[in-house]
């Protein structure tokens, strides 16, 4: 059995903090860094749930200035019924 597992990478420089992101993940993986601002003095957001990225890219695409990026990977999960059955 397949498994999508998700990494977003922030270009914090770039992030004015809008929180569209925010408010576009399914999964609440993104929020505003808490008391952090970038060079230009905006508040950006970060993940603060990694593990929990679908990689669904909601985030990326509604982010008006392209700061974030989106990798998806595919693992194999073993699934509970075959390995109990290989097991006998």
């Amino acid at each position: 059995m397949n498994k999508t597992i998700g990494a977003i990478v922030v270009d914090v420089d770039r992030c004015k903090g809008c929180t569209l992101c925010v408010v576009a993940c399914p999964k609440q993986v993104i929020d505003l860094a808490a008391r952090k601002v970038n060079a230009h003095g905006y508040p950006y957001v970060e993940a603060v749930r990694p593990a929990d990225c679908i990689g669904c890219a909601s985030c990326g695409i509604v982010c008006p200035d392209g700061c974030i990026t989106v990798y998806r990977k595919r693992i194999n999960v073993a699934d509970p019924v075959t390995a109990e059955k290989n097991t006998k």
